[in-house]
Formats: structure tokens, sequence, C-alpha cells
């Protein structure tokens, strides 16, 4: 059953108007006599009561932004007198509500409405949702007031009976609104009021537990903030006195990077960038990261040599002979250092060492087989420079960022490998060795050969940047030497930038001058022998050299006297051998065995590969350098049907065109040639290129497999000491071809005396070395006829070996 309201008659009232306030019935509440609205209510209201036996009584109205409320309350003034303050005050006490009606007239300046009490009835019995409803209400302010610590009002609040008091109690609670108040306000419905008071206190309990739960964790935050703050003050504290115990200053300390950077020889705009970054440091705290990041970039900065640069060594002469005692023959690296220092020192006595802000450095790239010195000759050529050498490993990188380093955003940035070469070089000037360039690969993470493009470009490498130092650098000034073994493998770009010196490996003669002067004293001192205590002589060297070995460099060279002087020495601790001891050729086989690489013209003739029709030696270039390459033709029985061409030893494209074409041509010209080509059509032919695991392809086997057919067919063998090496065209024309110096070097080392090789290729003969011509006997040619004029033996030889 609802509860009920009832009015009695309209009485008539001046009005006191509260500003942005509302007053519930049953509160008690001081109100300021200084405002005049106030005071003209309570002096109408006492002239009213004048000669009466009541107390004043005023209607207290809400006025919201100016605009009167329709319920107010009905209030006795209680007492009149001084506030707390000293200002003029009434005491006023809320009893009930009163709807308002229209205005009327009465005493005094105040507003007079006519007003109706509201009186609140119950019914009898209260029901059991209503008691529900008090027993929530009071627990929920009960603790409220606890937690505010209000203990002597929390009794008052039990002691509340009534429904509608109860929820006008809520008028004393500082959280509620205007708005929410004058809701109370408004609600006639005791039960309905209560709901609403105990749904607002709910809520604000509810928004308290949260504000609580947020203030702790951010008191423990502060707290633990404090705590470290107080452990790094302990921590100073105690570091300093250390220092003062061991008599150390404060200067010692590098934590201050203003006076390190101001102090520092920094060009101009590295200055400013670096003062710029310090005062961040300055700006941000102890505990941010970003403080470390900024201490680890101002230490890279003020620890790269800036100015510092070594004087080159301008003794041409000496600097030569520096070259020459370390690394014998490399003219063409030699010489081309030789002429930088030259053109180095005319310029500095000419006031030319900085022109256009670039320096006078180098680019070369040095591209050659394994094992020909060409990381060696690095530190060979800063020797002879007087500069300081470092090296960096290419191989394997496929990060674009070891290049030009890694953003500072980035957790564990460093600056690119560049950066850290004339970091740890220590000048600005050094000779940096990018050893194997031609093996840099390219993923996801970029390409770190295009990040090199800048760096071996000598007209933009004097502002080259990092990106994790963000500032320009000058690499004008260092001499860049680039290593590879196969110049495909090099893109094109980048090769534009640097200069191309090959080396194609060293002679016979070479390689026994390099085993005398250099690898056989570092094989002594690491097998733990005295200089003179195994003494190697020549015509050891030369056939370690020449028929242990075929290589174009001196890595399985310096492998197999190391193998020697290992075995020498531990036939000396078993007490077989007495030292110091001389080795000559004829002590080879016995104690490292016999040699793996017999040229062929020292086999037995019929032992020899072209010992047959139909087999041809040619030459190929090959990642380890140059080197002899057989080829092999034969021809099918015509009763089996198979014809057609048939390739065998993984052969490329380009070598498979070449075999057609030869055959083209030999069919084409066979009846000229004097060659029986008719049973081509009905016979297959199979042409084979032994070391079938190795991939091969290219154009310039092509006069070798034109040679090996016409052999086969004629019956006419090829002569055991003749290779050769060109391209071939369906017209017969015999056309250049590439590393005609490796090839002739490889010849040279397999015991071939004559070579054929395009006539288009005569001129890169001048970069042979002079004694390997004289050995070898060259026909340049520009006809496929010359060729098997001079490749096969003479028709009545053949016959008489067929015979």
């Amino acid at each position: 059953m609802a509860a009920e309201s009832m009015a009695s008659a309209p009485i008539a009232l001046p009005v006191l108007p509260l500003d942005d306030e509302v007053v519930l019935p049953g509160m008690v509440v001081p109100l300021d006599l200084s405002d005049n609205d106030v005071r003209a209510a309570v002096e109408a209201a006492q002239a009213a009561a004048r000669g009466g036996t009541g107390k004043p009584r005023v209607l207290l109205v809400p006025r919201v932004d100016g605009t009167y409320a329709g319920t107010g309350v009905l209030g006795t003034v209680e007492q009149v007198g001084r506030l707390s303050d000293g200002d003029p005050g009434a005491l006023i006490r809320a009893r009930g509500r009163v709807r308002i009606g229209a205005g009327t007239t009465g005493p005094g300046g105040a507003l007079w409405v006519e007003g109706t009490v509201v009186e609140e009835v119950l019914p009898d019995p209260v029901p059991g949702s209503v008691t529900e409803l008090v027993k929530e209400y009071k627990a929920l302010a009960t603790s409220w007031l606890r937690k505010r610590g209000a203990w002597q009002v929390v009794d008052r609040v039990q002691q509340i009976e009534g429904v509608g008091a109860l929820a006008d109690n809520s008028g004393y609670s500082p959280f509620l609104t205007v708005e929410q108040k004058l809701a109370l306000l408004e609600t006639a419905d005791p039960v309905a009021r209560l709901k609403l008071a105990t749904a607002q206190l709910r809520e604000h309990l509810a928004e308290q537990d949260v504000a609580e739960t947020i203030a702790k964790d951010v008191q423990e935050g502060v707290d633990k903030q404090q705590r470290e703050f107080l452990l790094r003050r302990q921590l100073e504290a105690v570091r300093k006195e250390l220092r003062e115990l061991n008599g150390e200053s404060e200067a010692d300390e590098t934590d201050d990077y203003r006076a390190r950077v101001e102090a520092a020889d920094l060009p101009e705009k590295v200055r400013e960038a670096a003062l710029k970054e310090v005062e961040k440091l300055e700006r941000s705290s102890d505990q941010s990261p970003e403080g470390s990041w900024i201490r680890t970039w101002l230490d890279t900065v003020l620890e790269l040599p800036w100015n510092e640069r070594t004087e080159d060594r301008y003794d041409i002469l000496g600097a030569k002979a520096v070259l020459d005692a370390e690394h014998a023959g490399l003219e063409d690296v030699k010489e081309r250092i030789t002429e930088y220092l030259a053109v180095r020192k005319r310029r500095a006595e000419r006031g030319l060492g900085v022109v256009g802000g670039r320096r006078g450095g180098a680019v070369l790239a040095l591209v050659g087989p394994p094992g020909v010195g060409k990381t060696s000759l690095g530190e060979s050529v800063a020797h002879a420079m007087g500069r300081k050498f470092v090296r960096v490993a290419l191989g394997g990188v496929r990060d674009e960022a070891e290049i030009r380093g890694h953003r500072r955003t980035y957790v564990g940035a460093l600056p690119g490998r560049i950066v850290r070469a004339i970091k740890e070089a220590g000048s600005m000037n050094p000779v940096v060795l990018l050893d194997e360039i031609d093996k840099v690969g390219s993923d996801f993470r970029g390409d770190p050969a295009a990040a090199l493009l800048e760096v071996l470009d000598p007209a933009q490498n004097h502002t080259f940047r990092d990106h994790y130092l963000e500032v320009e650098l000058d690499l004008s000034d260092v001499v860049f030497l680039a290593t590879a073994n196969v110049l495909e493998a090099i893109p094109e770009a980048l090769l534009d930038r640097m200069e191309l010196v090959r080396l194609d490996g060293y002679t016979e003669d070479e390689k026994v001058v390099i085993a005398r002067d250099h690898l056989l004293p570092r094989q002594l001192e690491r097998a733990g022998l005295a200089e003179g205590e195994i003494v190697l002589e020549e015509s050891a060297l030369r056939k370690l050299a020449g028929e242990y070995t075929r290589e174009a460099g001196v890595r399985t060279l310096e492998r197999s006297i190391a193998r020697l002087l290992r075995k020498v020495a531990a036939q000396h601790e078993l007490g077989e051998r007495e030292l110091p001891a001389t080795l000559g050729e004829g002590d080879l086989r016995g104690l490292i065995g016999r040699p793996h690489h017999v040229p062929e013209s020292a086999q037995d003739p019929a032992e020899r590969r072209t010992s047959v029709p139909g087999v041809a030696t040619g030459l190929a270039v090959t990642g380890a350098g140059g080197d002899v390459l057989f080829v092999e033709a034969s021809l099918a029985d015509p009763e089996t049907g198979a014809a057609g061409l048939t390739l065998t030893g993984q052969l490329g494209d380009v070598m498979k065109e070449s075999a057609q074409i030869a055959l083209s041509f030999l069919r084409s010209h066979g009846a000229e040639l004097e060659l029986p080509v008719t049973g081509l059509k009905d016979r297959g032919v199979h042409i084979h290129f032994p070391a079938g695991a190795v991939p091969k392809d290219g154009p310039s086997a092509g006069i070798t497999m034109t040679t090996a057919l016409a052999s086969l067919l004629s019956g006419r063998q090829v002569r055991t000491d003749v290779a050769m090496t060109g391209e071939v065209s369906l017209t017969g024309r015999v056309l250049p071809i590439g590393g005609l110096k490796q090839k002739l070097l490889a010849a040279h080392r397999a015991g071939i005396t004559t070579v054929v090789i395009p006539k288009r290729n005569e001129a890169d003969l001048d970069d042979v070395p002079a004694e390997i011509l004289q050995k070898l006997e060259v026909h340049p040619v520009t006809d496929v006829r010359q060729v098997l004029e001079i490749a096969l033996t003479p028709a009545e030889l053949a016959v008489s070996a067929a015979a």
C-alpha cells in the first residue's frame, strides 16, 4: 500500500530565496542576513508574528539560475544574532514541504506567496519492503559516516524512525549536487524519496571505492618513486664518500656531459647537435629511459675522432719498397697505390688537400680468386701509407642497418659498421677493408649493398649520414679497399663507384718466391722450429706449387708446407730424423705422399685424355681462378636410332646453345672441312663435360666443342699440349671471351704449352706476366678452320695411331 500525502489549508508566507542551495525538511541551517532578500524575508516574518505566540515563519524556496522551484520548505526562525564570523545571521529550522501557489501581499519588502503544506501519511502497518529499504539506507549511511570518522552522527541516523525524515536527512550529504537535492525536495512520496536517496548514496559509495583504489595505486607508485629517489641519493652519497676516501675528485665523474662537449674538439654542426642532446638530458629525470639513450649517443659522438688524422707517408720509394717486401707480384695494385700517394703528395704541396669540401680518398675493388692475398694486401697498403687499418667483414651481412646504423628509438640501437670502423681506427683517414663485398645478401630488412652506395661514392661520402648519429660524417679521406671473389655478384651500381683492380692469381715462379720469403718462415714459427732447422730447396717448393697444389692463390700451398714441417718435427721427436735437415724434391713423396696434379704432358701417352679422338682441352674461369676443362664427344650406333644431340655435365643454357652452334657449323661446312658428316643425320651425338657435379656455363667453350666433334668425325686426335678458349659463331668466326689472364695461368699450371685464343683478345696478353708468355705458344685466331689446323694431329699420324 503506497504512502499518502495530504494538503492542508493555504497559508501566506514571505519567500526566502536560496541561490543554488536546497534545504530539506528537518534540517537546521544558519543564513546570512547581509543578503537583502534573506533579511527582507526574516523581517517580514518577524513583523507578521509580532504580537502572536508562534515563531516567525518563512518559505525557503530554491532559486536555480534565477528560476524558483515549484516546491519550497516551511521554516521557522529559531534565533537571530551573530554568526561565527561576526556577521548578522538567523538560525532557521525547516519544518515541512509547501506547494507554492499564487503571490499575495504582506508587510515588509519581501515577496509573499500562498502555499499549501504537504503532510505525509504512511500506511499502518508499514510494508516489509519499506522496512528493508530503511535498513539498507541506514547501513549505507553508517558505512559512509564511518569512513569519514563521524561516529557521533551514526547514532542519530540510527534513531530516525520516519521514512520521509530518513530520506530528508540526505540533505546534509555534501556529495549531493543541487539537482539531486532538488529531486528529493520535489518527491512528495516518502517511500519514493527514500528509494531515490538510497540510490544516490549507493552510487556515491561505488564511486568512492573506485577513487580509493586509484588513489591507493597512485600512492603506491609515488611511494616507490620516493623510495627509489632516496636510495639513489644514498647511493650517490656513498659513492662520494668512497671517492673522498680514495682521494678522487669530482672531476673523475663522466656525468658532466656539457663540460665534455664544450671541451671536445667537435665540428660546429656536431657541437650544436650534441648541446641540444645535453639540454634534453638535463631536462629528463634519472628514471627516464630516454636519458640512457642520450648518454649512449653522447658517448659515441665524443669517442669519434672528428679531427684526428694520421700524417700520410709521402716517401713514395719507401712505400713501394714496403709493398714489394710484403707481397710478391700484384703489380697492378702496387702501381695504383703508388699513383695515389704521388698525386696526394703533389696536392698537399700545392695546398689542394681539400677541394669542394672533399679530400682525396680512394675506393678500390680488388677482385680475384681465393688465396691471392686480397685481405692481407689491405694491411700492407695501410703500412705503406702510414695509416691505421680496420677490417670490416661483410660476408653474410643481410641487414641494411649493419651499414647505416639503427634509429635511436630501437632497443639496443648501434651505429653502423662504417662508423664503428672509424671509431676503432681512432682517425678520420684510415684504410678500411670491406672484406667479401660480393657475399652481401638482402632480405626483408633491406639491401646492405644499396646502403654502401653512398659510402663508396667519392662525390657523396663527405656528407655521409649514419641513422644512429644523424650528423654528417666526412668519409672522403678514407681509403676504401673492397675485396671480392666473383665480379658478377657485385651490383652494377656499386661496382661503378669503385676502381676495379683484378688479381688473377700467381705464376709458379711467384708462388715459389712467396713460399720461400713468406709462407715458410711463418710456418716454421707455428711448428715450433727455428729458422734454418728445416731448409726446403727451390725444386721442392716448385714441385709443391706445381704438382701437389693447383690453385690461383697460395692457401693450399701453405697448408702443404705446414703439413710437411709437422711431419719432419714429429720424426725428430720420435728420433727418426736429425735436425737441421734439408728437404729436396725427392723427399716429398715419403713425407706427404704422391702428387695429386700431374700435368697431362707428364703422363704416359696412352693414359692421356686426348689419346683418343673426340676429346679436346678447353680453358675456363671458376670462382677459384682459372682451370682446364675437358670436352668429350661420341657418336651413337645408327642401329639404336637415338638421333639428336645429348649434353651432360650440368651445363647452363649458354653452353648448350654453344654445342648446338658447333654441331650446326660442322653439318653445314663438313664437306669443306673434309669431314664425314653425312652420318650425323642418323646417329646421335653426345657431348660430355667431366666433373658433372660442377655447374658450368658460358660461351667460351664453343671452339673446344667444335674441335672435339671434328676430332671425332675425322678420327684425328687433339694435340695433348694444346688448350683453347673462344666463342664460335654459325659461320665459324671465333669471338672474344673474358678472363684470358686467369685461363693462361691455368694452362701453364696444367703443363700446356700451346694455347689458342680469339684474335680480338690479343690486347689482353699485355696483362699476362712476361715469364708465362715466354713458356706458352699463343695462337690468336679468327676462324675455326685455323683452330682445327693447329689443334688436330696430322692425318697420317691419325691413321697410324688407329692402326
